[in-house]
């Protein structure tokens, strides 16, 4: 846990960097109504401390090419930590695997694999996540259509 408490300013900095990660440090002090120095020295310390990661850019893939998503559901074999632990890395491993969740219920995880169609999402299904010696059942969800797609947190 960190010593650093966030207070109103560091929430607004984050709530506005989310929705806009282009913002300059003038126009968030304005709409914080802070000093640009007090704006420089909180995001210095809100990357320090982890709170923010990264700055990235968000694209629209469907403008580069045709996109396939599905959120399979992964039982494992064996539910011990080490099982687990090992699961996580080996999915890691894969850029097709865009989220990683360990879940509560009938199954021990869900993801978020995006390729390129349903035929190399079946591929990379059937050559990776089934073969693997601790996936015991996989029951697969495929997209048909995207009505949101938000990645900002309320803070």
């Amino acid at each position: 846990m960190s010593a650093y408490a966030l207070d109103e300013t560091d929430s607004g900095i984050l709530n506005l960097l989310q929705r806009d990660g282009d913002l300059t440090y003038k126009e968030l002090s304005g709409k914080l109504r802070r000093s640009k120095s007090n704006i420089v020295e909180r995001i210095k310390n809100l990357k320090t401390e982890g709170y923010i990661e990264k700055s990235v850019v968000l694209i629209n893939v469907q403008k580069i090419r045709d996109i396939f998503i599905a959120f399979p559901l992964v039982e494992l074999n064996n539910h011990g930590q080490d099982s687990i632990d090992i699961f996580k890395r080996e999915m890691a491993r894969y850029p097709q695997v865009m989220e990683c969740y360990h879940v509560t219920g009938n199954f021990d995880f869900m993801l978020k694999i995006v390729t390129t169609d349903m035929i190399a999402y079946n591929d990379f299904l059937r050559e990776t996540i089934a073969t693997n010696p601790l996936v015991g059942k996989i029951q697969s969800f495929m997209v048909l259509s995207q009505s949101k797609r938000e990645t900002a947190y309320v803070v």
